[in-house]
């Protein structure tokens, strides 16, 4: 049973290998794109960030459409929209044209990550609902690795990301094409998952969901796990209809600690390395080909820790990763503003790092990634995938991965300015929300290892109640 929650789990989470390989596919093709449209830092800056404003209208909207329509078909509409945009992001012709497509994929990612946390959590059983919620943020960094060693080999291979090659294309255009594979694979898996049990219970479907909840839990947790469920439908329904309103801000407190968590994880300035790093790197002093290999290692030692957190969550807990988390980034992200205070530009205009602030930079980059990776990169979808009343599940998952798409295209779109007029200052930003992270964590976040999703929900709701005189 417990091996057919993990398969269902796996299954749902190419939904998160999607979102890492659309993220991370364009750091290979960031400066081809530019040379060939003749794009400044900000258009630059812009193309790359536009595929999360759509990520962020797929979030808000996938929330209310998976709660009327179910996971499962929610799950193909995304997988048709990132199929499409993948073809047609290889094939553009121009930077409106290509900005067009990624905003069509975008809407496609970000519906798959709001349906696929919502989805692992409401088949997991508790005992292991930490370790699979975490696969969702283990498939987006093998995405991320996946889009970051392909678009190193197009550019090996082609000898540099704008040379021609197979039937004469660009290398980089080759690297949007790549998605088509993950793209039609989670769109056939949409048709073999089981729809959620939780959802069925909602559309008093109940034989079709003890049915699939047979195959999750033992036998003699089956009526309970069936009881406990309709027990908290049924009180939802007959306390309120399903909004988010409330008073604190028009939303109810809940709603705002995901938003918070979302926001967070993104200001620390973590895709800043997957969406750039090549072109970082290549800034400070390595040329094109180093530059891949180094933003292939980093992404490898993201998948690592990542797998680490899976095996700690359920463990340790989800609180003291956070906090442990926030440390790391905090002292790795002021050494890199720190080594970025020395650089130079020589004659020429290329920017290096004299002696060892070279590899200084480069170790802390690492180090960020693995406290990222550990941490707020995996704990934070476990949270989002348990936080949540049953009845607003749905539509405040879609709230909070939309405020992260948000958060993430602010971040991606101000990099390219921002760091060709302080790198310094940019990443002393990021290490300023990184150490606001960890207070947000100590003050708001209560400890759910171990618990039942419907007793998480509860513990937020008093944590709510008692820090901020909200109710969840």
């Amino acid at each position: 049973m417990q091996a057919k929650a993990i398969g269902l789990a796996i299954a749902a989470a190419v939904g998160g290998f999607l979102f890492g390989f659309d993220s991370s596919v364009i750091n290979g093709a960031v400066d081809a794109i530019s040379h060939d449209f003749e794009l400044n830092d900000v258009i630059t800056g812009f193309v790359v960030a536009i595929a999360l404003l759509g990520c962020a209208l797929g979030a808000w909207l996938a929330g209310g459409i998976a709660d009327r329509w179910g996971r499962l078909r929610v799950m193909f509409l995304g997988g048709i929209m990132f199929l499409v945009s993948s073809i047609g992001s290889g094939f553009a012709f121009a930077a409106w044209d290509l900005a067009l497509w990624r905003v069509i994929g975008g809407i496609g990612i970000g519906i798959a990550s709001v349906v696929a946390p919502a989805y692992i959590a409401e088949i997991a059983p508790k005992r292991i609902r930490g370790s699979l919620a975490s696969l969702q943020q283990l498939a987006i960094t093998l995405g991320i690795f996946a889009a970051l060693l392909s678009d190193a080999l197009f550019a090996w291979g082609a000898g540099g990301a704008n040379q021609p090659f197979w039937f004469g294309l660009d290398a980089w255009r080759w690297m949007f094409l790549a998605c088509v594979v993950p793209a039609a694979v989670y769109t056939l898996l949409a048709f073999t998952l089981p729809e959620s049990p939780r959802y069925l219970l909602t559309k008093d479907r109940e034989e079709e969901a003890r049915e699939i909840f047979a195959q999750l839990v033992p036998s003699s947790e089956l009526d309970r796990s069936i009881a406990d469920i309709e027990k908290q439908i049924a009180e939802d329904q007959a306390g309120k209809q399903a909004s988010l309103r409330g008073p604190k801000l028009g939303l109810k407190g809940i709603v705002w600690i995901g938003i918070i968590l979302s926001v967070f994880q993104q200001f620390v300035g973590i895709n800043v390395i997957f969406y750039y790093s090549t072109t970082l790197w290549s800034a400070v002093g390595f040329d094109e080909s180093d530059s891949f290999g180094i933003s292939v290692f980093t992404s490898v030692t993201n998948v690592v820790v990542t797998v680490v957190a899976i095996l700690l969550v359920d463990r340790v807990g989800r609180r003291p990763i956070l906090i442990a988390g926030s440390a790391g980034m905090f002292v790795s992200l002021g050494v890199m503003a720190i080594a970025f205070a020395f650089a130079s530009t020589d004659a020429d205009g290329n920017v290096t790092l004299p002696g060892a602030w070279g590899p200084i930079a480069l170790i802390a980059a690492n180090l960020f990634v693995v406290a990222f990776g550990a941490s707020w990169g995996p704990i934070v979808w476990v949270l989002l995938g348990e936080i949540f009343p049953s009845r607003i599940r749905g539509k405040a998952l879609g709230v909070a991965a939309s405020a992260q798409w948000i958060a993430n295209f602010l971040i991606t779109v101000s990099f390219p300015a921002l760091s060709g007029w302080s790198l310094p200052l940019t990443y002393g930003m990021y290490t300023v929300f990184a150490l606001l992270s960890g207070i947000f964590v100590i003050a708001k976040i209560p400890e759910t290892r171990g618990m039942a999703l419907e007793e998480a929900e509860v513990t937020f709701a008093r944590k709510g109640s008692a820090k901020t005189g909200t109710s969840a």
